[in-house]
């Protein structure tokens, strides 16, 4: 062992913070969670972005004797992290494609000596041909698995490399694995330390709760006067805009270099000598703004960007709260704006139907439908972002666009209490649309097959409307009084919070739907004459034509009474394939919907499967009345 090795060990954690980084204390629950992994003990750690998580590892690396190999999914991150370890006077070092064969020797030389404390690495590079047994040889410490939720499907950046990593705990049985990520929800926990083949891991989870972020959504028609504003309102203040594609990236960093602003575009059609510089002027603060894809910000340590604005609807919660967590991360007041427009919601559904996997497609439309109801939102946002991550906050913020200019509440806790009973009742094994059966006393196929309509609640709200019950519930589990778990059929449970209103005369406050219909309108409006550019699938329209036709037969109407020409044609994009999603098309209210969603959406779903040849609809059509 080195004389600097011994040095370091002989330190107190607070001595080294203070030595390496700068730091007098440690950030909430860090020396816990460092005490822990310098004990040898396998950990999960879930702390928000910006809370620390590296310092989770770093130092026990300094701490432990051996190598800490940090398997870490980016290049970039790898490269930022380890410059900055070096920067402290850390011997790091990083593995990866984009090293020239001369400085993989140098790293290797310095490897072998023993020299080096932590090396990161790819999962890919890990699994290369025999580099298990390389680093087996070099007295490996130390596991540290970064974005962690990779591992599961229920993540919103599943990668299959990572459920491979479980071979580590049967290869080095003796060395701890601290498993670390910035959102994982109730499904994705689960999961980590089950996959990765942990021994009795202890979790550690931070609270996500940013109280200087402001959180707002504005409507996506005219963004860029909007954006406007925003600039001149940081002037030379230090902010990233995440857009969807590269062109977008490129055309608005046009835009607002011609104000005046410093500005440069980021995303991975550049070469990576110009990402490089980008990003490095922008950690230096000679560039302000960033207009990127949402690669970029992947582990940059920079304390004072002050806005982070989406042009574009990202498709989960858990991918915006990341990147919003990238602002104000100095403690001090920021703010996070994401435009949202229906055609976002349509944009990612599109990439959705893409996806061969089904079950992982299903999951992905889930997760998508959380961060639609976000955007159309009536309640504090950062209870939704909190409740989501399964934390129970008390009150709302008080720093979001809704809590500073809140709807006309009403007391809905005899709505809530229905609801809530209803899924006591039940013992936690339903889902929303079987609790609205329930509570509307419908005889379903899932109500019949469970023996529902024997419980004291069915039926107990047949008076308030599907629609309604749709958005009491959605706000229920906005506000945290309920909870989804994806991995269970994505059945509703109970939680601390269900049971202060069950049973402690806990008041809830409900908005309206009629308030809610208004600002999802409002969201959803589209640009005159939108349907005459889009692109479709021209056989599914005919097809959706022809099946219009037949209903307008049987129900002795012209066929623009079923749906105009409009609808069929947002249809065709949108691909509706629930009773929800089927609301979301033009022209669809809830009447319509319930007439004829069931059968419009087998159909989609049928032709977009390729069934369609020799289908007959006639024998499943309801009787529908005139």
């Amino acid at each position: 062992m080195s004389t600097q090795e011994q040095l370091l060990e002989n330190l107190s954690p607070e001595k080294l913070l203070q030595k390496h980084f700068g730091y007098s204390t440690f950030r909430p629950q860090q020396k816990e969670i460092i005490q822990h992994v310098i004990d040898g003990k396998d950990a999960v750690v879930l702390m928000p972005t910006g809370g620390g998580k590296s310092m989770c590892y770093q130092l026990p690396a300094l701490m432990r004797r051996g190598l800490t190999v940090v398997i870490s999914p980016l290049i970039a991150l790898m490269k930022d992290q380890v410059q900055a370890l070096q920067s402290n006077g850390i011997k790091a070092a990083y593995l990866n494609s984009s090293m020239l064969a001369n400085e993989e020797s140098l790293v290797k030389e310095e490897l072998q000596k023993g020299s080096i404390k932590l090396l990161y690495v790819s999962p890919e590079r890990l699994f290369s041909r025999n580099f298990l047994d390389y680093i087996g040889q070099l007295n490996v410490g130390l596991f540290a698995i970064d974005e962690a939720h990779c591992v599961s499907s229920w993540g919103h950046h599943f990668r299959p490399e990572y459920k491979k990593l479980s071979i580590l705990k049967q290869v080095f049985k003796s060395v701890p694995v601290v498993a670390l990520t910035a959102t994982a929800d109730r499904a994705v926990r689960g999961d980590i330390s089950l996959l990765l083949n942990l021994n009795e891991a202890k979790y550690f989870i931070s609270s996500f709760d940013r109280p200087n972020l402001s959180l707002a959504v504005l409507p996506g028609q005219n963004k860029w006067k909007q954006i406007e504003k925003i600039l001149h309102r940081y002037q030379n203040k230090c902010g990233i805009i995440y857009c969807s594609s590269r062109a977008g990236t490129e055309k608005l960093a046009q835009q607002i270099h011609s104000l005046g602003f410093s500005a440069k575009a980021y995303h991975a059609g550049m070469k990576s000598d110009e990402r490089s510089k980008t990003q490095d002027e922008f950690i230096q603060g000679n560039l302000k703004i960033v207009c990127a894809t949402l690669a970029f910000g992947m582990g940059i340590d920079k304390s004072n960007v002050r806005f982070v604005i989406h042009h574009n609807m990202p498709g989960n919660l858990e991918s915006y709260y990341q990147e919003v967590g990238r602002a104000g991360r100095d403690g001090q007041p920021a703010e996070a704006i994401l435009f949202y427009s229906y055609r976002d919601v349509q944009t990612h559904l599109g990439f959705i139907s893409k996806v061969k996997d089904q079950g992982y497609a299903k999951i992905q439309k889930a997760k998508l439908n959380r961060m639609q109801e976000y955007a159309e939102a009536q309640v504090c946002r950062r209870k939704i972002l909190l409740s989501y991550f399964s934390e129970l906050p008390e009150h709302d913020c008080e720093n979001c666009d809704v809590c500073a200019n809140p709807p006309k509440y009403f007391d809905g806790t005899k709505e809530a209490q229905m609801a809530l009973s209803a899924v006591y009742r039940t013992e936690e094994t339903i889902s929303v649309s079987t609790l609205i059966d329930v509570l509307k006393g419908t005889h379903s196929t899932s109500v019949l097959e469970h023996k529902l309509e024997t419980i004291k609640t069915f039926g107990a709200g047949k008076q308030i409307t599907l629609f309604s019950w749709q958005l009491f519930i959605q706000q229920l589990i906005q506000q945290g009084y309920l909870e989804i778990d994806y991995k269970e059929h994505y059945n509703l449970k109970l939680n601390l919070l269900s049971r202060q209103v069950l049973f402690d005369s806990r008041s809830v406050r409900l908005v309206s739907p009629e308030t809610i219909k208004d600002r999802q309108e409002k969201l959803k409006e589209k640009p005159k004459g939108i349907m005459n550019n889009v692109k479709v699938d021209e056989s599914l329209f005919e097809h959706l034509k022809s099946l219009r036709k037949e209903i307008a037969d049987k129900i002795k109407k012209p066929a623009f009474v079923v749906f105009g020409n409009a609808s069929l044609l947002d249809m065709c994009e949108i691909l509706p394939v629930t009773y929800d999603e089927f609301l979301n098309v033009t022209g669809v209210g809830e009447h319509k919907a319930n007439l004829y969603a069931g059968i419009f959406t087998e159909a989609i779903k049928k032709f977009t499967s390729g069934k369609t040849q020799g289908d007959t609809y006639k024998e499943t059509m309801p009787l529908y009345s005139s």
